[in-house]
């Protein structure tokens, strides 16, 4: 029993030092404050962000009222990320991390162990009630009309319970999670509550426009089959009236077998697809193969799982916007 306090106590002490090394070494992109009260007296709030497009909202909603550190660096695949022992401090210290569980195991340990009391797992806001595809499985066609006022529930088991993780790319559900930043940064700093409420109304404003946007641009395509290198596009899909196909499944670094490219290059032959798209961090050669067999043109679909200076803008709503235009030519919209 000693021996175990004895080795909590010193995995806080790790997490500790390493926060102070962080801020020191300016190695993420903020330091909170190390109160946890956000007293609405000048201090910022530490809001910790597993990804980008958690970050996107955290500081929407947050607006000046919080620091918010994206764990994933810029151009990393979120899928694939390991934390340092820094980040791990920088976790143990914020007021409050805001994460997907199932979609990063390495964040899911490190909010386990020290972040259990100042967490936001977003799954039953985002509402996750896709099941995960598989590789060269084509799916969600159809409007997303069923499930907009689903809570949470078996839901929130999240990927972990075969869910598909990508709901960032559905502007409303987006919106949902934005609302709960809001609550839980008004619950940790209530001087400022009306200020992250109203930041979270004028981000689902945006999103429900960006919404309107995609609706209306993809309304009247030629062409409903959607096939991507990563299937990471069917909350999209689903919301839109789109037919995903995912050449490598869920998994974006998989190298997909001589099968699963030739069951991709038979659904591109059959819908007559004429834009194979691939992604912007990993690298364009399976849909460029799938594009090579089927004489298709490839263009870029980014994820958003990640910003780099190759993306097609600047924020969340600016490259949903390049993509919306990238689909309405690839699909042939009218």
């Amino acid at each position: 029993m000693f021996s175990m306090i004895r080795r909590a106590a010193s995995v806080r002490r790790l997490a500790a030092v390493a926060f102070a090394g962080l801020c020191a070494g300016s190695l993420l992109t903020a330091c909170g404050s190390e109160s946890g009260s956000g007293s609405g007296d000048g201090d910022r709030l530490s809001v910790v962000a597993a990804f980008y497009p958690l970050q996107y909202a955290a500081e929407r909603v947050a607006g000046d009222a919080a620091n918010v550190v994206n764990l994933t660096k810029p151009g990393a695949e979120p899928h694939d990320l390991e934390l340092s022992p820094r980040a791990v401090g920088t976790v143990s210290e914020a007021d409050l991390v805001v994460y997907l569980r199932g979609l990063q195991p390495a964040v899911d340990s490190a909010v386990h162990q020290e972040a259990g009391d100042h967490s936001l797992d977003v799954t039953g806001s985002a509402r996750l009630t896709l099941p995960a595809p598989s590789a060269g499985e084509s799916g969600h066609a159809g409007h997303d009309n069923h499930d907009n006022n689903v809570e949470g529930g078996e839901e929130a088991d999240s990927v972990a319970s075969g869910k598909d993780p990508h709901f960032w790319l559905d502007p409303l559900r987006l919106a949902a999670v934005g609302d709960a930043i809001a609550e839980r940064l008004a619950a940790a700093d209530p001087g400022r509550a009306a200020s992250f409420r109203a930041n979270a109304d004028r981000l689902r404003t945006d999103l429900t426009t960006l919404d309107r946007e995609f609706r209306t641009g993809l309304a009247l395509c030629r062409n409903h089959a959607l096939v991507t290198s990563h299937a990471a596009f069917g909350y999209l899909a689903h919301r839109y009236g789109l037919t995903q196909f995912g050449i490598t499944g869920l998994s974006p670094d998989q190298e997909p077998s001589p099968a699963e490219l030739s069951s991709a290059a038979t659904f591109a032959r059959k819908h007559d697809v004429r834009t194979i798209y691939h992604e912007t961090l990993v690298s364009p050669a399976v849909a460029k193969t799938v594009a090579r067999e089927t004489g298709a043109d490839n263009a870029v679909l980014d994820p958003l799982e990640g910003l780099t200076s190759q993306s097609a803008g600047k924020d969340y709503i600016a490259v949903m916007r390049a993509n919306l235009a990238t689909l309405r030519k690839g699909q042939d919209c009218s």
